[in-house]
């Protein structure tokens, strides 16, 4: 039981170590720690993003320390550090097979052809990857995992038990989606034991892809196996340890060693390859399918909305945000910017940035607002989709000066909804918490008869388009609650050529171009 219990212990350590940086990643509790470690130790993230943008960012050469373990012992991260597979590990125990008869957790644990599907999901992934698509944060566990943190469970927690966790952006657009594909997943462990790990985890699939070549691995002695088939009583992977082992599916949890009766299970370097299937068990015909489907993905993904002149004017993204093509080829879903947001305004999208964008972050002026001295999406962003940038680079002060803010988008009244310009009734309040110097909301002073014959004063605001950063802070603050009689669209950011609002005009029509910096 010593091995079983040191990977129990290892389970428990980093599943603790990935809640604790999920709950510090707030504005409060931040304190420098280094909230995007799983992340940048995600091998898959690495390669994905290397794929899409011919880069390497700084933060991702971590995951390079995960992949000497798998070259030396196999997948040994699925079992022992994964806090997604931990997870699901806990809840098959507690409700699926893990308290069955022994005869049905032996059949439950015996390899399937279904697990092939985890291979096409990352063989489609990385086909899209190499055509300029980054889908990997949709099933990849370490995103999964993060995402659904952010959106459904930590707000969820604090909606349910007010005084015991406070998050304080605990309102998410489309987070019932996020929180019952959770739900969805692991419930699955009721039927299939480590559901996600064994059939849909494309991290999964190219560790054990990698772990072909790995030095050791379980070895089984046929002279002294009496075909009891109990090392398949336990086995975490459903990797057959009873006859040939299937080592692209063996996560190394070493259940089997100590469940065997006659010790016929060892763990050695090198042994005879001919008791043991290297290569994962996915047929020729099967991997160009899954190729092509994610070559499919990608054309209808970028036919669908998602380019500078094509996506919603509704997709802002947050500051420091490199262009839409390359932004896209470089989020992974993972929404921890979502997390750190002080303002609730950053937001999972769903479909305004198009089928390549779901749950890529966007901002949401209802919600939030962009707080004028706040950088931190980029500071949580583990892969430079969103550049870390200065206070001083944002606000366009200082050594910017001459680059001038950050743009994210133009604010445009309704004058249909405005209150001094439409009902005869007073009011400045967008001019008021308007943060720049000098204020892009000023008003003009006029004075009109109403339909009673009296004569009233009004000031009636405008927006320089020259001074507008866009932070939404006049949208988030108008009294019309509804439909706020100002509105925030990206025309006019700062990191795109094709959405300037003015052709000459100074800093409006300015790009900032990110894309080269931290790599």
């Amino acid at each position: 039981m010593k091995i079983r219990n040191a990977r129990r212990i290892s389970q428990g350590f980093f599943f603790t170590l990935f809640l604790f940086f999920a709950v510090v990643s707030d504005l409060r509790y931040m304190k420098g720690y280094p909230i995007s470690l799983f992340l940048e130790l995600d091998p898959l993230v690495a390669v994905a993003t290397a794929i899409t943008t011919h880069s390497v960012y700084k933060g991702l050469l971590w995951s390079l320390v995960l992949l000497v373990p798998t070259l030396l012992l196999g997948r040994i991260f699925c079992n022992w550090i994964c806090p997604y597979g931990t997870l699901h590990q806990i809840t098959g125990w507690l409700f699926g097979k893990g308290r069955a008869e022994e005869r049905e957790r032996i059949e439950a644990n015996r390899y399937r052809s279904i697990y092939q599907v985890k291979y096409l999901i990352l063989i489609g992934m990385i086909a899209a990857a190499f055509f300029g698509s980054l889908q990997i944060g949709l099933l990849d566990p370490i995103c999964l995992f993060h995402r659904s943190m952010t959106t459904a469970i930590l707000p969820g927690l604090n909606l349910a038990f007010p005084s015991t966790f406070y998050v304080r952006q605990y309102f998410h657009v489309g987070a019932w989606v996020i929180g019952f594909l959770l739900l969805a997943l692991v419930a699955m462990n009721i039927v299939i034991p480590r559901f996600f790990c064994r059939v849909l985890c494309p991290l999964g699939a190219f560790l054990g892809a990698t772990s072909k070549f790995s030095l050791w691995r379980i070895d089984r002695d046929p002279h002294k196996c009496i075909d009891c088939d109990l090392c398949l009583k336990n086995c975490e992977g459903a990797s057959d340890p009873h006859t040939q082992l299937r080592k692209s599916e063996c996560f190394v949890c070493f259940n089997c060693i100590e469940d065997c009766p006659t010790d016929a299970i060892s763990f050695k370097l090198l042994p005879d390859l001919q008791r043991e299937i290297s290569a994962p068990a996915v047929p020729a015909r099967r991997a160009v399918v899954g190729g092509l489907l994610g070559a499919a993905f990608f054309g209808f993904g970028r036919a669908s909305g998602a380019s500078d002149r094509n996506y919603e004017k509704k997709v802002i993204r947050p500051p420091g945000s490199v262009e839409e093509k390359e932004f896209l080829e470089r989020c992974i879903k993972c929404d921890q910017c979502i997390r750190v947001c002080p303002t609730n305004v950053l937001q999972p999208s769903f479909l305004e940035a198009g089928l390549e964008g779901i749950w890529t972050p966007i901002l949401n002026m209802k919600l939030g607002y962009c707080e004028l001295n706040c950088t931190l999406c980029g500071q949580a962003c583990p892969t430079g989709a969103i550049q870390r940038i200065t206070i001083e680079e944002k606000t366009g002060v200082g050594a910017a000066a001459e680059q001038g803010p950050v743009r994210l988008g133009t604010a445009f009244y309704d004058h249909g909804r405005c209150l001094p310009w439409s009902m005869e009734t007073p009011c400045v309040v967008c001019e008021e918490v308007c943060p720049t110097s000098p204020k892009a909301i000023y008003s003009r002073e006029v004075t009109i008869t109403r339909r009673d014959g009296k004569p009233i004063t009004l000031r009636r605001p405008y927006v320089d388009p020259s001074l507008c950063i866009g932070c939404g802070i006049c949208e988030h603050e108008c009294p019309v609650t509804d439909e706020a009689a100002i509105r925030v669209t990206a025309i006019g950011e700062t990191r795109s050529r094709d959405r300037r609002l003015l052709m000459d005009g100074g800093n409006t029509g300015a790009v900032r171009d990110l894309s080269r910096r931290e790599r």
